[in-house]
């Protein structure tokens, strides 16, 4: 018998005040059977981050054929292709030539050894980021888990801030690669 995805519920209020965005979203995160807590509060991370109407989190570790989180146009065109962890070269450059935008949101303490395995294999790719967050900041994040989560987000001056009630983490993303496009 095939274990069944796990439902998270969480209110999340962001204040982007480098985007000017500021908004409260209800989200429903399935954690696959195989995600971990850090995993899946990356994705949440990374919603946050680029949050807009449009943004939905994909089927992720589900299907191969979709995302973690993405943005499609009302054509269906895909404006934004976000993964978590460390996709194989392949993974990304089908990706970018899917998607008009692909970030990767890294986060374990061999991300480097990983982007030291795919960097030179990825470079071509102009629409292309790749960010790194620190392992403690990941595993700080993680400690936040909950089944139903109220959660703050606050960015300014590329400064970013995610927490709840009880602790909040100050998260700085470190670009190993940025999009020229």
């Amino acid at each position: 018998m095939a274990l069944k995805a796990t439902i998270f519920k969480a209110d999340l209020q962001i204040s982007d005040m480098d985007r000017h965005y500021y908004q409260n979203h209800t989200l429903t995160i399935a954690r696959h059977p195989s995600e971990t807590d850090e995993r899946m509060m990356i994705r949440v991370l990374a919603f946050a981050l680029h949050a807009s109407e449009a943004l939905n989190f994909g089927k992720g570790l589900s299907d191969i054929d979709e995302p973690d989180l993405w943005e499609k146009d009302l054509t269906g065109a895909i404006d934004l292709w976000i993964e978590v962890g460390q996709p194989d070269d392949k993974r990304i450059l089908k990706a970018c030539g899917r998607a008009a935008r692909v970030i990767v949101y890294s986060y374990s303490s061999t991300s480097h050894i990983w982007w030291g395995q795919i960097g030179n294999r990825v470079e071509r790719a102009k629409n292309l980021s790749v960010i790194h967050i620190d392992a403690d900041t990941s595993q700080a994040l993680e400690k936040m888990a909950q089944r139903s989560m109220q959660l703050q987000c606050t960015i300014q001056d590329g400064q970013i801030w995610l927490g709840n009630n009880d602790q909040m983490v100050q998260i700085d993303p470190q670009t190993i690669k940025a999009a020229t496009k």
